[in-house]
């Protein structure tokens, strides 16, 4: 899908205590929110059985998710005005989209948004008969969160375990 098409396709909004959560295509302006949210995410993953803080390559760099955009479609998640997180994916294939990563920032967490927002990306990409991606394998966070949305290990190697989703 295009991102013209993305464009078009009008985007699903849900309330949260008279905020409203939505999931919309990110501009080069949102890059150093999005670095900011995805550092305060993926630095948190030491509570959830990361040995240090850190995260996947460019995690915490606005040039790195500006390079992103031209590889993938990247998302920023918008909780009463302000960026909290983001999402980028990958199309592998026309039916097979990556879900590379997808983030919020702590004080965003456990109020149902992530849930949400996964809802949002996936209804965003009708034509997706399959979605990938890859987690930690000492992840005790994410792991929960892919299940509930039928996510299934196909892989692991000794650092990630690689779920998917069929929707065919």
């Amino acid at each position: 899908m295009s991102t013209r098409e993305l464009r078009s396709r009008l985007i699903g909004t849900r309330s949260y205590d008279a905020q409203v959560v939505s999931v919309e295509l990110a501009s080069i302006n949102d890059c150093v929110a999005l670095a900011r949210t995805s550092k305060l995410a993926f630095d948190s993953d030491v509570d959830f059985g990361a040995p240090v803080p850190g995260g996947p390559p460019g995690y915490d760099s606005a040039r790195w998710y500006q390079s992103a955009m031209r590889r993938g479609s990247l998302f920023r998640v918008i909780d009463d005005g302000e960026i909290v997180g983001g999402v980028l994916v990958f199309r592998k294939t026309s039916n097979c989209y990556e879900l590379a990563r997808i983030w919020l920032a702590p004080a965003a967490t456990g109020q149902g948004i992530g849930g949400d927002v996964m809802r949002q990306v996936e209804e965003l990409f009708p034509q997706a008969e399959r979605w990938i991606l890859d987690t930690p394998i000492w992840n005790t966070r994410t792991r929960h969160f892919y299940d509930s949305f039928g996510y299934q290990e196909y892989r692991r190697d000794r650092e990630f375990l690689y779920l998917e989703k069929r929707t065919d």
